[in-house]
């Protein structure tokens, strides 16, 4: 086994990452599926599966580490208001929705773990969450590949656009957080 290389380092980021709810990990393995350097079964089964496990550890923490983890949210008050909104409003689809609600994520297992949701029940539905969540952007990305590795040529050749971009989606995330958690008047 060569472990100098992506094929082997790729998985092991794919899955570490994966762990925490990164998009951009999942979709970089649809785009170097799609290069072959990566098998795209394998990087999504390994996303899949790392993803499950940590929201699982998420509502784990909330459920049974409650005094360790309250420091964490006094900056975070919002988010975890926003977070129990959607679970009240959706229930059940809170578990799917919070995969693809970057910001909120990680805060979605956690409050609804302190809000006492059954542990058994959040699992079955986060098997099937994490599995919707990983082929809808492992497979975007892989089908999307052309156009993802032609963006960063540009990108190459004009490297000023990259700093614009990220910025903008910063922007964007950063106002529709704020919108979704202000008061309405």
């Amino acid at each position: 086994m060569d472990f100098t290389s992506l094929e082997t380092w790729g998985y092991l980021a794919v899955a570490f990452f994966s762990f925490g709810g990164s998009f951009f990990i999942v979709a970089a393995a649809g785009v170097f599926s799609f290069m072959g350097h990566m098998d795209l079964t394998t990087a999504l089964i390994v996303a899949a599966i790392a993803n499950f496990m940590g929201d699982n550890f998420l509502f784990y923490l909330g459920k049974y580490q409650k005094k360790e983890i309250q420091p964490y949210f006094a900056k975070h008050k919002r988010k975890l208001a926003l977070a129990t909104l959607i679970m009240r409003k959706y229930g059940v689809l809170a578990i799917f929705i919070q995969k693809f609600i970057y910001g909120v994520k990680t805060i979605v297992p956690l409050s609804m773990a302190l809000a006492k949701y059954d542990f058994k029940k959040f699992v079955f539905f986060n098997i099937f969450a994490s599995i919707i969540f990983v082929s809808v952007i492992g497979l975007s990305a892989y089908y999307a590949s052309e156009s993802i590795i032609a963006f960063f040529a540009v990108i190459k050749e004009r490297p000023w656009i990259a700093p614009v971009v990220l910025f903008s989606i910063i922007g964007l995330v950063w106002f529709a957080m704020e919108r979704m958690t202000k008061k309405k008047r």
